[in-house]
C-alpha cells in the first residue's frame, strides 16, 4: 500500500507544472490580445517587439519547469554562439520535448522571444495555443502533395520584409522517431533506398538507423525565402540519456509528462553552426546536403547508443559543457504569470473572464486558423 502511494505520488509530479502552464494560458492570451488591439495604431515593429517579449516571458516560465524543476543536466557539444542570430534550426525529432530543446538553446543566446516553429497542420487546432503560434510567426504545413510552398514562402517573406528576428525551428523528418514503430522506420529506409536509385538522383542516399529520412521541402523553402536575411543554419542533434533498455537497445524517448516526472537525468545536445554560404540553393543539391547532415546525426547517435566502448557510450564525441540555467532567467516569469492568474481567479468577475477566455478564445482561434492559417 505504501509502495503504491509512493509510486503514485512519483508519477503525479507533472501535475503542478501542467496546471500552471495550462492555467496561465488565458492570462497570457488576454495580455497578448490587449497589446494586439493597442498596437493597431502603432508601426508593426512595435507590436512584434512586444509580442516577442511576451513570448519570452511565457517560455521562460516553461523552462523553469523543464530545467529548474526537473533538475535535468544540459550537456552542450560544439559551439553555440553567444550572440543571437537569424537562423534556421534543424534537428532530429524523437519526442514532444524536442520543442523545448529549441527554447533551451535560444534562452542561452537571449533569443527566446524570437523562436518560431514550422508545425504540423493538425496542431493549429490546439485550444488558445494553435492560433497564437500562428500569430507569433509559426507556420503550419501539410505533408507531401498537400504541402503549400507558396503560402509558406509568402509568410516568410512577410517576416523578412518586416525585419522580424528569426529563430525558425524545423524538424525535417516530419514525424517523431520511435524505435518501437518498426513499420515507420522501415518505410523511411525504403524511401531513402528508392530515392537513391532514381535516375535523377545525384547520388545514392544512405539508409539511416537512428533517424528518419529527412524531407527537404520546408527546409528548402525556408532557406530560399530567407537566404539574404539569415546568418547561419544550426544543425542540432539531441539524445536523451536513459533511453536504453536492459538489453542495451534504444527505447522511446520521454514524453513531456515523463520528462516532468524527472525520468531523464541528462540531455546531450550537439550543435554545428553552418554558414549560409556553405548551403546549396538548388533543391536537388539541398536534398543531398540535408541527407548528408542526417548521416552525420546518425553516426553521432550510433556512437551514443551502440558504441562497443562503454566510455564512449551515452555521450557525443568531443568535449561537453555542462550548461546550467539560472533561476534569475525563469523564476520572475513564473511569479508574474502565476500571480496575475491568481489575482484574476480571486474575484467573481475575474473568474468569469477567465472561463470566457478559454471558451471564446478557443472558438475564435479555431475560426481564425481555419481561414488564415
Amino acid at each position: 500500500m505504501l509502495l503504491s502511494l509512493v509510486l503514485h505520488t512519483y508519477s503525479m509530479r507533472y501535475v503542478l507544472p501542467a496546471a500552471v502552464l495550462l492555467g496561465t494560458a488565458p492570462t497570457y492570451v488576454l495580455a497578448w490580445g490587449a497589446w494586439r488591439l493597442l498596437s493597431c495604431f502603432l508601426p508593426a515593429r512595435f507590436y512584434q517587439a512586444m509580442d516577442d517579449r511576451l513570448y519570452c516571458i511565457y517560455q521562460s516560465m516553461v523552462l523553469f519547469f523543464f530545467e529548474n524543476y526537473t533538475g535535468v543536466q544540459i550537456l552542450l557539444y560544439g559551439d553555440l554562439p553567444k550572440n543571437k542570430e537569424n537562423i534556421i534550426y534543424l534537428s532530429n525529432h524523437q519526442s514532444t520535448v524536442d520543442w523545448i530543446i529549441a527554447d533551451i538553446l535560444a534562452i542561452r543566446q537571449n533569443a527566446l522571444g524570437h523562436v518560431r516553429y514550422v508545425l504540423k497542420d493538425g496542431l493549429k487546432w490546439l485550444p488558445l495555443y494553435g492560433c497564437y503560434f500562428s500569430k507569433h510567426g509559426g507556420i503550419y504545413v501539410k505533408r507531401s502533395a498537400k504541402f503549400n510552398e507558396k503560402e509558406m514562402r509568402t509568410k516568410l517573406l512577410k517576416h523578412v520584409n518586416a525585419g522580424t528576428p528569426m529563430f525558425l525551428v524545423i524538424f525535417p523528418e516530419g514525424t517523431r522517431y520511435n524505435p518501437e514503430l518498426t513499420k515507420v522506420i522501415s518505410a523511411s529506409q525504403t524511401f531513402a533506398a528508392r530515392e537513391g536509385n532514381e535516375p535523377t538522383s545525384l547520388l545514392g542516399l544512405a539508409v539511416l538507423k537512428h533517424v528518419l529520412t529527412p524531407r527537404v521541402k520546408a527546409t528548402h523553402v525556408a532557406f530560399d525565402s530567407m537566404k539574404n536575411y539569415l546568418d547561419a543554419i544550426y544543425d542540432i542533434t539531441v539524445a536523451y540519456e536513459g533511453t536504453v533498455d536492459n538489453k542495451g537497445q534504444r527505447k522511446e524517448a520521454p514524453s513531456m509528462t515523463e520528462f516532468l516526472c524527472k525520468e531523464c537525468p541528462k540531455i546531450h545536445i550537439h550543435i554545428d553552426r553552418i554558414d549560409k554560404k556553405d548551403v546549396p540553393e538548388e533543391q536537388a543539391y539541398m536534398r543531398r546536403w540535408l541527407h548528408e547532415r542526417f548521416e552525420i546525426k546518425d553516426k553521432l547517435l550510433i556512437e551514443f547508443y551502440d558504441s562497443l566502448d562503454p566510455e564512449r557510450r551515452n555521450r557525443f564525441p568531443g568535449k561537453s559543457m555542462n550548461s546550467k540555467l539560472s533561476l534569475k532567467k525563469t523564476l520572475p516569469s513564473l511569479l508574474i504569470l502565476s500571480g496575475l492568474t491568481a489575482s484574476m481567479l480571486m474575484t467573481d468577475a475575474g473568474r468569469k473572464l477567465y472561463v470566457k477566455t478559454w471558451i471564446y478564445g478557443t472558438l475564435i482561434g479555431c475560426l481564425w486558423v481555419s481561414i488564415k492559417a
